[in-house]
């Protein structure tokens, strides 16, 4: 773990694997470190902003007690998903297995929020169990409807609005997993666990 400043109010924790990111995350979730206004998780790097002395902060976060591992907040999201994406029958090939193997395997897990990003919303999952390995389509689409459940290297998300985009397409639901009239807009929040229930 190595700890950077970055501007005049947060650290960047650098950390070795996503797995870590998720460990170190989930225990400045559960602690509410002094100081600590905010925690914006990534792939390899935790974001902590401050509004008291970094110093302070810093040596905090040096201290604190995590082990590496997927554990989520508790929440959980029940996602009701169509699965006729446009990829299922590609996916399923690249997984070797069949349509209702990928359908099996994708809803029969339950898949915890790493962190956010691409677009407001989109939450990048990640599920317990072995990971996946999903390429991502060699041309993205020009536009990806809103909904759509897709799989790209090891993650599964949703797109929160319609976009351009290059996951491999395996379903739909019609639950808005952003939405500016709801608090919290984001459904699919870091540490939040989703389960994809076919419908």
């Amino acid at each position: 773990m190595r700890v950077l400043p970055s501007g005049s109010s947060a650290l960047l924790v650098e950390l070795d694997d996503l797995d870590a990111v998720l460990g170190f995350s989930a225990a400045l979730r559960d602690r509410a470190l002094p100081g600590v206004v905010d925690v914006v998780p990534a792939a390899r790097t935790v974001l902590v902003v401050a509004d008291g002395d970094l110093a302070d902060v810093r040596a905090a976060l040096e201290r604190l007690p995590w082990r590496p591992g997927r554990a989520g907040t508790g929440e959980r999201v029940e996602l009701p998903v169509r699965y006729d994406g446009a990829d299922l029958a590609d996916v399923a090939e690249l997984l070797g297995t069949d349509p209702d193997g990928v359908v099996a395997a994708h809803s029969g897990r339950e898949w915890t929020v790493a962190f956010c990003g691409f677009s407001p919303g989109f939450g990048y999952c990640v599920p317990d169990g072995p990971p996946w390995d999903v390429p991502r389509l060699a041309t993205p689409r020009t536009r990806v409807p809103a909904g759509s459940v897709g799989l790209a290297g090891g993650f599964t998300g949703v797109y929160p609005s319609a976009s351009p985009g290059g996951w491999r397409l395996v379903g739909r639901t019609d639950v808005a997993v952003f939405d500016l009239a709801r608090d919290p807009a984001a459904l699919l929040r870091p540490g939040v666990r989703v389960r994809f229930v076919p419908c």
